[in-house]
């Protein structure tokens, strides 16, 4: 009877505390924690999204994206993002990279096809292709392409456009983002905030 009531006093005791935790981990520190970011950081806690002209969520700044039409084909208007190993491309929920060491025979076949298609459309030579045009980023979500790749496309858009060459190196330049606390990382453009811009420069 001892061991029964003592059973039943302990998991009482256990209930009871899971029920408590519950709320209070479970329920009251994720409300706080979630009306603390909406309050302090309202952008950055729903997902740091960039919007149009016409107010309309067109991604985020956190997360690449491709800008081609519905063959896969790359638009010339728009400067291109660095390939991605996501899923079939830039998938949240398949985030990571290809894992092919250098001299994997599917990579190096990856980057050869990559490397022509850019010869193709924007007129270069394999030998300025910078690494980051041809080779994903190890979440293959990078929103980022390095300044080289991007004045790279700038005749390709320009013309694409009816633009000046030197009115969209300019845009590009002024979209440059430095390391991160003067050290940290590298010089990077982000594409959807430069493909905006550029749409705007044009509205």
């Amino acid at each position: 009877m001892s061991t029964t009531r003592t059973t039943l006093r302990a998991t009482g005791v256990a209930v009871r505390a899971m029920l408590v935790f519950t709320l209070v981990l479970g329920i009251g520190y994720t409300a706080l924690i979630t009306g603390i970011g909406q309050l302090v950081l309202p952008w950055q806690a729903n997902g740091s999204t960039v919007q149009n002209e016409s107010g309309e969520t067109v991604g985020s700044v956190l997360i690449g994206q491709s800008f081609t039409d519905s063959e896969g084909e790359a638009l010339p208007e728009y400067f291109q993002s660095r390939p991605s190993a996501a899923g079939d491309g830039y998938e949240g929920g398949a985030s990571g990279g290809s894992n092919q060491g250098p001299e994997n025979a599917d990579l190096i076949a990856a980057i050869e096809e990559r490397q022509a298609a850019i010869v193709d459309l924007d007129g270069v030579a394999v030998g300025d292709i910078p690494a980051d045009a041809v080779t994903a980023s190890s979440s293959g979500l990078d929103p980022h392409i390095s300044p080289a790749y991007a004045l790279l496309q700038v005749p390709r858009v320009a013309e694409a456009r009816g633009l000046a060459e030197a009115e969209v190196r300019e845009l590009v330049e002024s979209r440059i983002q430095t390391r991160d606390l003067g050290f940290l990382g590298e010089p990077r453009v982000n594409v959807l905030e430069l493909n905006l811009a550029l749409d705007a420069m044009q509205n």
